[in-house]
């Protein structure tokens, strides 16, 4: 995890950033073919949760919500995460890398977290959807 800004002075207005990452043992298009499946995306976003192309909006059972920003098949997709109705836009990135021929670098980077939010749980909830990603890539 990385936290931006520090002290009582204005840099506790500046946000925090979560990064969190895993190398899985399969090919870019095969990480990319599960993302994109039912199970992918609520693996990601939370069970409800459905990735669609850039422009359409998402929604998760637990009342997480957000837009699909950026849609680049095989290597990224970016939304905006709300944790609530009331709760201010934060941005997730998701990249694919080839680390390897069947080895993928899966990182998620999420932006614009209040620092009055806890990022220590936000940062478990990537680190979860990592490990789903990666325990359904092995058996696929």
């Amino acid at each position: 995890m990385t936290d931006q800004g520090a002290g009582d002075t204005l840099a506790n207005a500046v946000d925090t950033t979560v990064t969190v990452s895993r190398s899985v043992s399969q090919s870019p298009k095969n990480v990319w073919k599960f993302l994109v499946t039912r199970e992918g995306a609520e693996a990601l976003l939370g069970p409800g949760g459905e990735l669609g192309d850039k422009g359409d909006s998402w929604h998760a059972e637990d009342g997480t919500f957000g837009v699909i920003r950026s849609y680049h098949p095989l290597e990224q997709i970016r939304f905006s995460w709300h944790a609530a109705e009331e709760a201010p836009k934060t941005i997730v990135d998701v990249r694919l890398v080839a680390a390897d021929q069947d080895q993928t670098t899966v990182e998620i980077r999420h932006e614009l977290i209040p620092r009055y939010f806890d990022a220590g749980a936000i940062e478990k909830r990537w680190e979860a959807a990592l490990e789903k990603l990666e325990t359904a890539a092995a058996v696929s």
